[in-house]
């Protein structure tokens, strides 16, 4: 490669980057714009203490708890300090740091904020400095870990301590999980083969499982909690309709008004970590995001859900992996899975945590892309049955609970399927 073909390749990513900086900016400023909209500066300002304050486990509506113009703000918060991160460390936005910032604004509606999440992602760069890495090979670990968001938390909040020693032993204890999660997320990645795309929700899982059993053995009992917002959808649909358009029009804009390539995206397996920017463009990736924001945010108001923190929230993280391995081909099969099965059980299609199943168990995706469609709508009734019966291991200390149901519904499913395909081979 001559010498200008590699600053070509320079000038092309750099120009992309401030692309997508540019894009989390007016995300950004779309959440900040409808915070206000929705609340008034008292009422959001009042909201924000509230949301600072509280347990945060899951499930905690900050829509509920708080107001949506405060869950918005904290949201936006959130992603302004994600940029700055991003910006600082000179990293170059992949396909999954798009996901991480859609992921990390979608769970700042229900369980991360500014105080419960900084610990982490401190824990993670300390880790960086520690092994001599640049924290920007570390950053998706960062923002991704702060799924442990609640354990600061309840430490602080729930433990019976003063507001000095409660903070002390929480912001340690958010900052020894995240030292030790780029370890274990390494070597759980093994474990489900990239089968399910929320690696870390998987890590996450274990490391809440373990501190909730602690917490338990010293006496501290942790309770699960269901708190959740009803009765606004007309506002919140109209809101992610035109976020979601605004994000489509972008894409076609970049993509020359048109879905050129969008068949080859879809031909994509997703398994481990496909980065669609790199090998679709900005255009087709932005395309796939709206188009899956619109396709699940439909679902929920076709079988009569709730527009609320958490379910607002795995829409934006389905959509974010938009970038980084999901499309409507892959996910569809886990949808229909996830459904079947709530409709012929005791779930209820259109209560938050069977909506949650069927969002957050798009981890699954890859299944029904390498292995094919009947497999990912097996794999997404599995997911459905499984999800409901772990958060009592964590207690919510893990927001991405399907995340780690995921890795377990992956590592069983796997041997299985592949028997099966060298049966078919033969």
């Amino acid at each position: 490669m001559t010498k200008v073909e590699e600053k070509e390749i320079k000038e092309d990513i750099s120009y992309k980057d401030r692309m997508n900086y540019i894009s989390f900016i007016i995300f950004a400023c779309i959440m900040l714009t409808a915070a206000f909209i929705f609340n008034t500066p008292a009422e959001i300002l009042y909201g924000n203490m509230v949301i600072l304050i509280s347990p945060a486990n899951l499930i905690t509506d900050y829509f509920e708890i708080a107001n949506i113009g405060a869950a918005l703000l904290n949201a936006t918060i959130m992603v302004v300090q994600a940029i700055i991160i991003i910006k600082k460390s000179k990293q170059h936005i992949s396909g999954l740091l798009i996901a991480s910032i859609f992921t990390l604004a979608g769970f700042s509606l229900f369980g991360k904020n500014l105080y419960n999440s900084t610990p982490i992602i401190l824990g993670v760069f300390a880790y960086a400095k520690f092994r001599k890495i640049p924290f920007n090979k570390l950053m998706p670990i960062a923002l991704f870990g702060t799924a442990l968001g609640p354990l600061v938390s309840e430490v602080t909040f729930n433990f019976g301590l003063s507001i000095i020693q409660g903070m002390l032993l929480g912001v340690l204890v958010g900052f020894i999980s995240g030292f030790f999660i780029p370890v274990l997320a390494q070597h759980f990645m093994n474990f489900h083969k990239g089968f399910s795309l929320y690696n870390i929700g998987f890590t996450a899982g274990i490391v809440a499982t373990l501190c909730t059993a602690l917490f338990r053995s010293i006496g501290y009992e942790v309770e699960t909690v269901y708190l959740v917002s009803r009765g606004n959808n007309m506002q919140l649909s109209i809101f992610l309709f035109l976020l979601f358009g605004t994000i489509l029009i972008f894409g076609l804009v970049s993509n020359q008004w048109s879905f050129k390539g969008y068949g080859a995206l879809m031909k994509e397996s997703g398994r481990g970590r496909n980065d669609f920017t790199e090998k679709y463009g900005q255009g087709l990736v932005y395309i796939n995001i709206a188009l899956l924001g619109i396709v699940f945010t439909t679902y929920i108001l076709v079988v009569g859900g709730e527009l609320n923190g958490p379910t607002i929230g795995g829409v934006f993280t389905v959509a974010g992996f938009g970038a980084a391995g999901k499309h409507l081909k892959n996910v569809l099969p886990i949808l229909l899975g996830v459904f079947l099965v709530s409709y012929f059980s005791v779930h209820d299609v259109k209560s938050t945590a069977a909506l949650l199943a069927v969002l957050f168990g798009t981890t699954l995706a890859p299944i029904s892309g390498y292995y094919g469609p009947v497999a990912g709508v097996i794999a997404g009734g599995l997911h459905m049955s499984f999800a409901a019966n772990l958060s009592f291991l964590n207690a919510g200390m893990n927001l991405y609970n399907n995340g780690f149901s995921g890795g377990f519904i992956a590592a069983i499913i796997l041997p299985i399927l592949e028997e099966i395909r060298k049966l078919k081979t033969r």
